[in-house]
């Protein structure tokens, strides 16, 4: 399936831009995936409580949970750019300030930390996404998903590499600062950068026939003056879920992504078990093996899907999501059955492969939607998405407790394969009643 075609100068000028953009936004997430580990690491040796480690994490969960209510009303109404530099310039203000504090204030800045790092993180994430289009042209897309996937996942592994080694030399006062410089270059690029993040389009000229499905005018139903009478959290939830209602295949893709969250949460928590099982003596040798060989398998999946938007000017589409969600599913509960390490590395690979894509197909759906819907779809979705995750998290860390791993990995991961299967047998059904 083809899109608009965009005025081919703004679309140059617009990659060339975004390419600078995804670099900016690659250290920024050097240091959010390095702070993952430094941050727990850190609150740990500072209380020597696991209860309070384990609060400084739920808190930076929850902060994420709520501030996707307001962040698609956020993204909606203020400059998109500037939301983004603030919040890179937040989190770097935040670690500084914990850096310099006294000895005995730090336990207290580390609560306020999680939240501003866990809010910044996701003001970030609907702001950038809901800006693609518009950065780019919505035919470019697909390509810059993937670039900024990409530009993601080697950032996760340079991130998750890189912590014991610079924590062990550093100290967490260098880590800390290392973050801190990390947000700022973020913010510095963003600043620089002349790119639009708003349509200056008609409401619903975007795209229009694809992002409102089967029910014409859905668009214009929900347009931008209703939603600007309405300010508030709730008003937010309300407008997205009013589109959202209007096209119903949207609905039905954020609920599965909820539900792939949910499942995620299983082999998260289920992991660190499963290595420990199986190398009590090296628990973490496993599990560095699976990451690595999934960050492989991730950033192939990117690379390729850049180079086939490239080629083919194509788009992808709910159906190749559904599809992709249930492949990574099945392979993430083949990980825990423990195969032979050639099979291992197979079942990681092409976990990341369908995880990389899944979430390029998932990202680039979504913003087909009408640039005065997108903030407030973008904002329900970081919602469910967060929110399904956590509740998987404490979900499954009770069934671990009385349950295997490959038990609760298939009870988590196998809802997320059933509702993607229905999702695509229903897909196929509308087809066949339409044709």
């Amino acid at each position: 399936m083809t899109v608009t075609d965009q005025d081919p100068g703004r679309t140059g000028s617009g990659m060339r831009h975004f390419r600078s953009l995804v670099v900016g936004n690659a250290v920024s997430a050097y240091g959010t995936y390095l702070d993952m580990i430094a941050l727990s690491l850190f609150a740990y040796s500072l209380t020597g409580s696991a209860t309070h480690t384990g609060l400084f994490m739920a808190l930076r969960l929850a902060t994420s949970v709520l501030t996707g209510f307001g962040a698609g009303s956020l993204v909606s109404r203020l400059d998109r750019k500037r939301l983004m530099v603030t919040s890179d310039v937040s989190q770097a203000f935040a670690l500084i300030v914990l850096v310099i504090a006294p000895a005995t204030a730090q336990a207290g800045l580390l609560y306020a930390v999680a939240v501003v790092t866990g809010a910044g993180a996701t003001v970030t994430s609907v702001a950038l996404r809901s800006s693609i289009p518009e950065i780019v042209g919505q035919d470019q897309r697909v390509r810059a998903n993937a670039l900024l996937a990409t530009g993601r996942s080697l950032a996760m592994v340079a991130g998750f590499a890189s912590a014991g080694v610079l924590i062990s030399t550093v100290g967490y006062t260098g880590a800390f600062l290392i973050d801190a410089g990390a947000f700022l270059f973020s913010a510095a690029v963003l600043a620089r950068l002349p790119i639009t993040t708003r349509s200056r389009r008609p409401a619903g000229a975007t795209d229009a026939a694809e992002a409102a499905d089967s029910v014409p005018g859905a668009a214009a139903d929900a347009g931008p003056d209703d939603a600007l009478r309405r300010p508030g959290i709730l008003a937010a939830q309300l407008t997205a879920l009013r589109y959202l209602r209007l096209t119903p295949v949207l609905l039905a893709l954020i609920s599965l992504r909820a539900a792939d969250a949910f499942g995620s949460a299983s082999h998260n928590v289920g992991l660190p078990v499963l290595s420990t099982m199986l190398d009590p003596q090296h628990p973490a040798a496993f599990m560095s093996q699976f990451w690595a060989t999934w960050a492989v398998g991730n950033i192939i999946a990117q690379r390729g899907v850049a180079r086939w938007a490239r080629r083919t000017g194509r788009t992808i589409n709910e159906r190749a999501f559904a599809a992709g969600a249930a492949l990574m599913s099945v392979a993430f509960i083949l990980t825990f059955t423990a195969p032979p390490l050639p099979l291992a590395v197979l079942v990681a690979t092409v976990a990341g492969i369908a995880d990389g894509f899944t979430e390029i197909a998932y990202t680039t759906r979504l913003q087909a939607t009408p640039d005065d819907q997108r903030g407030y779809v973008f904002g329900f979705s970081a919602t469910a998405e967060n929110l399904g995750f956590g509740v998987g998290m404490v979900a499954c860390s009770f069934l671990l407790e009385q349950f295997s791993p490959l038990t609760v990995v298939t009870l988590f991961h196998g809802l997320a394969v059933l509702l993607a299967v229905a999702f695509l047998a229903a897909l196929w059904a509308r087809r066949r009643t339409t044709t």
